[in-house]
């Protein structure tokens, strides 16, 4: 009888090469739909005024109160993720940011709903951000996933968020402007969005213990990372969202005189553009922390500024084209400053922190929102193109601050 020869199991390299898994995949979709939550809003302020009656100070203090459920969200969601998970926290806080869509859905019926439905909003995002971020990363890096550096596992969250932005508004506009109920089925694709997430999320694995581990061991570690995450790292977070939020905000209610009702759909293409752009720049972000700890950092702040001199520029003539063109540049100084905090949060933070310094520096970063809210205020005294250049001024002065060399090697 022949003899059968069966092929022997292949040893080395090639039999331990399996490709990892992608479990940062499925978890950012929960970026994406914390992104969407926060932006489907932004894109509807004209339509709020137009529809509701609503008043331009009202619209945008609605836009403000999303703030007020952010910060102390993502001032607790760190310690609850460290403590109970990233999975748990991030599934709960995605769950409460579909409540809070389905209260603004009622608007139309119950204006006094948007409020809260606004504050569960930032309540949702922030615990979602601060948890879902984190765990992003550790899911990208070993023994879970494979990420060229620890810069690369940090920065994809961000990448992932900005998707949200970008596209959550745009969506949410283009419904507005020619479906019918708008208040109400602008809403319906974040709640599609969120259960998809959910059902990705659900397959990764956890990356923590649920219980934190020694607190007198992390406070002995805790304090090497304070001072430069203070000196080089908190200056900038505020310019995440603040130029971003006046583009949203302001701009499209400055020049929309010559668009003859197409203002909804314009304010959703700022709304994409800007994170958009914030999305392209994500190559040169990797290209330029590789050359320099705050190369990024300057770079962001640079254009940010440039985009709030255009975004002047277009306000004081009343050019909606201009005003895109502005848009594009906040939103890549946007992605240049997001991408820098992300890369030194992680590479600062001790893994049983990093949740919550994670969460400090997006609760800095959330404070800008309330940006729009502060041009309305000084409105009455000073023109907006006068705010928005002085406001680039004060972009430029931040990065003056990190840039001195005290700050640098202090820190």
């Amino acid at each position: 009888m022949p003899l059968t020869h069966t092929p022997a199991a292949p040893v080395g390299p090639a039999a331990t090469a399996a490709p990892a898994p992608r479990h940062w995949l499925r978890a950012g979709w929960l970026m994406t739909a914390s992104g969407w939550s926060a932006n489907q809003y932004s894109s509807l302020l004209g339509a709020y005024r137009d529809h509701l009656g609503l008043t331009a100070a009202t619209t945008t203090a609605l836009f403000a109160v999303y703030v007020l459920g952010l910060i102390p969200a993502l001032l607790l969601g760190g310690p609850l993720a460290d403590r109970h998970g990233r999975r748990r926290v991030a599934l709960t806080a995605l769950a409460v940011s579909a409540l809070a869509t389905c209260l603004l859905m009622c608007g139309p019926v119950a204006p006094a709903l948007l409020w809260p439905g606004r504050f569960l909003t930032g309540v949702g995002a922030g615990t979602l951000l601060t948890a879902g971020s984190v765990w992003i990363k550790e899911l990208s890096t070993p023994p879970h996933g494979t990420a060229p550096t620890p810069g690369a596992a940090a920065r994809r969250s961000g990448l992932f968020l900005s998707a949200g932005f970008a596209t959550g508004g745009l969506a949410a506009s283009l419904i507005a402007q020619w479906a019918p109920h708008p208040m109400v089925l602008a809403y319906v694709p974040h709640l599609v969005l969120s259960a998809a997430a959910a059902l990705s999320a659900a397959r990764a694995p956890e990356t923590v213990p649920p219980r934190a581990p020694d607190g007198a061991a992390q406070e002995r570690t805790a304090p090497a990372y304070r001072t430069p995450f203070r000196r080089l790292v908190l200056p900038v977070a505020p310019w995440v969202f603040a130029a971003p939020a006046i583009a949203f905000a302001v701009l499209p209610a400055q020049v929309d005189a010559g668009l003859h009702g197409w203002g909804t759909v314009y304010a959703g293409i700022v709304t994409a553009v800007t994170p958009g752009a914030g999305l392209l720049v994500a190559p040169l972000a990797r290209r330029l922390s590789a050359r320099h700890r705050l190369a990024t950092a300057a770079a962001g702040l640079l254009v940010t500024a440039a985009g709030l001199l255009t975004g002047a520029l277009a306000v004081a003539h009343a050019q909606p084209a201009v005003a895109l063109l502005a848009a594009a540049l906040i939103g890549a100084g946007y992605g240049l400053c997001v991408a820098y905090g992300l890369t030194e949060v992680g590479a600062l933070a001790p893994p049983h922190h990093l949740a919550r310094v994670t969460a400090r520096f997006w609760a800095v970063c959330y404070l800008g929102f309330c940006t729009p809210y502060a041009v309305t205020l000084l409105g009455g005294a000073f023109s907006t193109a006068t705010i928005l250049t002085a406001v680039a001024v004060l972009a430029l002065l931040t990065l003056a601050a990190v840039a001195r060399p005290g700050a640098r090697s202090s820190a």
